[in-house]
Order: structure tokens, then sequence, then C-alpha cells
């Protein structure tokens, strides 16, 4: 009953999204010669404009990056001037919001037609013998400020707490805990440290406790955790349930969640990064981008092969979102492929026709692949690995262990969020007037 009951309102939502853009059209239309053209004119030369001023900012230095900036601020603001000289600000804004009640009623539809697909939950056995690790520095103190050692002491862990001024093997610890007697692993940091705690887990058959108390905690998100009350995931120790999922490996080492290369792991290397990160890239992109520093990526994706690639990301499971380029949210850690997002932009023209045709510009890859091999025609290269800094000997290999983590969650949590899908408008008319998709993915007449 609740799949048909969603069905139907993802078909009304889709009539909604299809009427709302042909009010949309039929407005532009009708104001052809009362402006409507210079309307649209308008707003896509807005678009390029800012799109250029932003590229200009980043991939230059001096008067160029000023400059840049004061095209990317000028375009939107002379785009409104503009629309109130000519008297044309109301038209524009029922246009505005028509093209907003479409975008939104879309994306609903979409979303409402293919469900989320949580990761199934197992019966959890309350650990006797957990062994957490902690980072009292990451994310700002959150630790300390949580009070998550003596909370977890409280429920029956033992806690190591790692000493931020020593370098420490987390990994090494991890087994040692294993050897005397550990029936769970569970780290307090960020996702570099998550993901080499994890992977001893995972060889080991035991279960794994995420406490998001990093900086960002995107694995805990997407497991639909409480990023902001780390001490909840606590009650995974006596209210838990088991989620099995996939974790990713890059030249031997695990990671959670992304594998970067290119430009973002040459600016995570600098020894600045970590006290001024937007200064940093600010410092280095020019060079990256087009200087001497610039570096080219070749990439073999499963049969496919990506040349001379700016950046290039790997993840563990596929991001969605509606914009290729926001990073989104994985709506699955347990289905067993690879995500892939290259970019090649090498100038003011090329940035523009991204901004304008977004997924479509050919210079933007997104795929999903059992293997990436990366190579960049030297012995090793940078490699961000869950935001660490590394170098690796190339070639570098990404894969994917399907269903060889079991994470413990609380059964309180709040659950992930699913992202909001981009915009087909083919599926889009099937759903309003002809097949609506079911929540596995299937259609049915």
């Amino acid at each position: 009953m609740r799949v048909f009951r969603e069905g139907a309102a993802a078909r009304l939502l889709a009539r909604v999204a299809v009427l709302a853009a042909v009010g949309a059209v039929a407005v532009l239309v009708r104001t052809l010669g009362e402006g409507g053209l210079l309307i649209a004119g308008a707003v896509l030369l807005g678009l390029v404009g800012c799109a250029v001023g932003v590229w200009w900012f980043v991939a230059y230095r001096g008067a160029v990056r000023l400059s840049g900036a004061l095209v990317a601020l000028a375009a939107p603001v002379g785009v409104l001037v503009l629309l109130t000289q000519e008297g044309l600000w109301q038209t524009a804004s029922v246009l505005g919001l028509f093209w907003g009640a479409t975008m939104a009623s879309a994306r609903a539809a979409l979303r409402r037609s293919r469900p989320q697909r949580s990761v199934r939950a197992g019966v959890a056995p309350r650990p006797r013998r957990p062994v957490l690790i902690m980072n009292p520095k990451s994310g700002g103190g959150k630790v300390g400020r949580f009070r998550l050692a003596e909370r977890a002491e409280e429920l029956g862990a033992r806690v190591i707490l790692l000493d931020p001024a020593v370098a420490t093997d987390v990994a090494a610890l991890a087994r040692r805990a294993v050897a005397e007697g550990a029936d769970l692993l569970g780290v307090a940091g960020g996702d570099g440290t998550q993901a080499l705690v994890a992977a001893v887990a995972a060889e080991h058959d035991l279960p794994f406790l995420v406490v998001c108390a990093g900086t960002r905690n995107h694995f805990a998100m997407d497991l639909g955790l409480d990023r902001s009350a780390p001490d909840r995931c606590l009650d995974a120790l006596t209210d838990g349930e088991v989620l099995t999922v996939d974790l990713g490996d890059v030249g031997g080492r695990p990671f959670v969640n992304t594998v970067s290369f290119g430009v973002y792991a040459d600016v995570v290397q600098s020894p600045e990064y970590r006290d001024d990160k937007a200064g940093t890239a600010l410092s280095l992109m020019p060079d990256l981008l087009l200087g001497d520093k610039v570096r080219r990526l070749d990439a073999r994706v499963d049969g496919a092969v990506l040349t001379s690639q700016q950046a290039l990301l790997v993840s563990n499971n596929p991001y969605v979102s509606s914009d290729a380029l926001s990073g989104g949210r994985r709506p699955r850690l347990d289905g067993g492929e690879l995500g892939v997002l290259g970019i090649r932009v090498e100038s003011a023209a090329q940035a523009a026709d991204l901004a304008v045709r977004g997924a479509q510009f050919p210079g933007l890859t997104i795929r999903t692949a059992q293997r990436v091999e990366v190579s960049a025609g030297t012995d090793e290269i940078p490699v961000a690995v869950d935001g660490e800094a590394l170098r690796m000997p190339t070639p570098v290999v990404c894969s994917l262990r399907p269903g060889a983590l079991r994470v413990l969650v609380p059964r309180g949590r709040p659950g992930a969020v699913a992202p909001a899908p981009p915009v087909d408008w083919r599926r889009l008319l099937d759903l309003a007037w002809g097949r609506t998709a079911t929540p596995e993915g299937d259609t049915r007449a």
C-alpha cells in the first residue's frame, strides 16, 4: 500500500513540475516582445560572467585575480540592476517562481519515485570487550567537549586516548587490542583514522563503531548518524544494530570516503594547509591549474580511458547530487561500486561552458567502476586519502571490498537523508504521464 501511495504522490509531483515548466515557457513566450528575451539573455550572461570571474579568481594572481572577484560579484548584481531599470523585475520574479516550483517538484517527484534503499540492519549482540581509540584533538576537541571517553568507559568500553603530539600507528594499536581480546573496535576521530582501524576490524571480522568526533564526518553522515551529538553514537554499545558496508582500497591502504588525485591532492600536501586551508589553496591554485606545477592524470576506469585530467575523485560508492560538482551524499554504502568524477577545465571559456552545461560539459566525466588505475608519467604522485596527504607509487589502483565491514550503529539514529537527484526530464515525463518507477528502480505500466 505504501508503494502505491508513494507512486501516486510521485506522479502528482511530476505533473506539477511539468505544468510549472510549461507556465514558465508560456510567460517567457508571452513576454518575448516585452522583455522576455532580454530576461533570458541577461540571466545566461550573468551565469557565464560569474563562472568566468570565479575562474580568473582561482587560476590567476594579482590584478587578474582581483578582476575575477569583481566580475564574479558584478555579474549577478548587474543582472538585477538591468532588470530593475528595464521594469522587468516583476516578470523575472514570476519566471523565477515558476522555475523554482518546477525544480523543487521535479526533484521531489524523482526522489519519491525511487525511495532510498537503506542498508539492511542485522542483529547485534552487545560487545563484552569493546575498545575505542579516541583523538582528543579531532574536530576541535569534541572528545573532551562531549565527555566521550568518560561516557564510553561508563558503558564498559576500554578507551585508548591518542597523544596529539606523538605520531601513532593507530592500526598497530587496533591489532594489539584484538590480540588482547577486543570483540569490537571503534574510533572517535576523523575519517582517515576511521578507515585505518576499520580495516583492522574487517580483517578480523569484528564489528566497528563510528563515533563522529571529526571535522566533517562524511562516513558518519552517510551511515545516518547524528553528527551534532557524537555521544549518541555510543548508544550502539548497549542498543545497536549492524550494517554491512563496503570498504575501499587504494594502493593497499583502506578508505571509507574518497581518494583524490590532481589539484586537491597537491594542495593538501602543503604543510600550511592544515592551518590555513583557503589561503593555501588560493596561493597554490594558479600554478596547479595553469602554471609550471600543473599535473595531468591518466586513468583507466574499468575498460575506459580518461586522459589529461586535472582532478580525479574516486569514492567508496557513488555520490549523488543534483549538481555534479557539489559533492552530495551517498545513498548507499553497500552498492559494490566505486564512484568516479574526472574534470578538465583549462580556460575561462571552458569554465563558462561548465556553468551552463553542467553534467553535459565534455570536460566532466561521471562514472561508476569496479577498478580504477591512475598514472601521471612519474614514479609517484600525491594522493589525498579521506583528506590525508600521502604519496604513492604509480600506477595507483583503487578497488572495493564489497561487504567487508560490519558497522555497529545505534538503533535510535536520525538516518541518512536521501540526496536530491539530478533532474532527468525524460524520466520525469514518463513518470508524469507514462510509467511509474517502483522503489526498486524498475518501471511498471
